[in-house]
């Protein structure tokens, strides 16, 4: 089969490699439908994040099984799946507390010796506890297809952000971030009841998203301009929840700038660099609450499944450029590049 993998700092190609095959009895093969490139692959192709060369990539897909082993109970072939971006057996503690990300027996796709979701098929150990199904008459629905294609991912972080910047109805969110993750924050926000949400970003065509996703105010200044303006629409004194969706520290900065006294962050943004931006006495003195971290999404598909199905909430707006597989390298320039906000891949 034909999968992306990366070679060396900005060498991303598509390359013959070996079928996916059932190696365990709870193994399942799935046909790629749908698979897309995530911010945070831009890590590992700039590197800042290391990569063995010749090393899968992609992680988040969605599509039709084609085989199952012996020992896989809740899927059969030619049913239409998407998978979270770590795969988990569904039984240890602690996916039993939710916390799938931190299965013992997990991993995430892309990692050494597994397939990445870049590609045309997809090894995916632990089938029954780490895909959900899909109805099956969302294959010919190519728009709900692509907002399900979140699932796998930013989706399910902004809810976790979200939830970790303690949202509830009639709050003031604010959001850091005006990538994938920072929009569908927004979403999520909206979602769980906030009355307004403030989206801090400069890309006109980012922050029309973000106002089509339930913001009621943009903030496009940087810097002391930007905690002004946060300021100057809460009355001076901040949001009481603050998504921060970049993984900076000027951006962890910001956020703690604008929350509020006694709120809280949620924090989703893949760390990068050599400081955090975390200040603990500030968030002593001022009692903010810093709870986030890497989504266990498979947690959360359930319940976001349904509001995707009946349109409640659709975020296929974050695709913003479509791609053949062929073209994927061209897609990662272009995100790096800040032409495109989040590629779609149909391989």
């Amino acid at each position: 089969m034909r999968a992306t993998v990366i070679h060396a700092p900005h060498d991303i190609r598509v390359e013959e490699v070996p079928d996916p095959a059932i190696r365990l009895p709870t193994d399942a093969v799935v046909r790629v439908l749908k698979a897309c490139i995530c911010g945070s692959d831009l890590w590992a192709y700039r590197g800042e994040s290391a990569r063995q060369p010749g090393q899968r990539i992609g992680h988040e897909f969605l599509g039709v099984v084609e085989e199952t082993g012996a020992g896989v109970d809740g899927f059969t072939v030619g049913d239409l799946i998407v998978a979270p971006f770590v795969w988990s057996d569904g039984t240890c503690a602690y996916c039993a507390d939710g916390l799938t990300t931190s299965c013992p027996e997990g991993g995430f796709w892309g990692s050494v010796g597994s397939d990445g979701g870049q590609g045309e098929a997809v090894r995916v150990p632990h089938a029954d506890g780490t895909l959900v199904k899909l109805p099956a008459a969302a294959a010919s629905d190519d728009r709900l297809l692509t907002a399900l294609l979140a699932l796998s991912d930013v989706l399910g972080t902004g809810h976790h952000a979200a939830l970790g910047a303690g949202v509830t109805e009639g709050s003031t969110v604010a959001v850091v971030g005006d990538g994938a993750v920072g929009l569908c924050g927004v979403l999520a926000a909206k979602r769980l009841g906030a009355e307004r949400v403030i989206a801090l970003g400069r890309h006109t065509a980012r922050t029309d998203i973000a106002r089509r996703f339930g913001a009621t105010d943009v903030v496009a200044e940087r810097g002391e301009a930007a905690l002004a303006a946060v300021r100057e629409l809460t009355r001076g004194e901040g949001a009481h929840s603050v998504i921060e969706a970049v993984g900076t520290e000027q951006s962890m900065r910001t956020a703690l700038d604008i929350v509020r006294d006694g709120g809280a962050i949620g924090y989703v943004g893949v760390p990068h660099g050599s400081a955090s931006g975390v200040d603990l006495g500030v968030m002593f003195d001022r009692n903010i609450a810093l709870r986030g971290g890497v989504a266990p999404v498979r947690t959360y598909i359930p319940e976001l499944l349904p509001d995707v199905l009946d349109g409640t909430i659709d975020p296929s707006p974050v695709f913003d450029l479509s791609i053949g597989l062929d073209e994927v390298p061209a897609g990662y320039r272009a995100m790096d590049g800040r032409t495109a906000l989040k590629v779609l891949i149909t391989p």
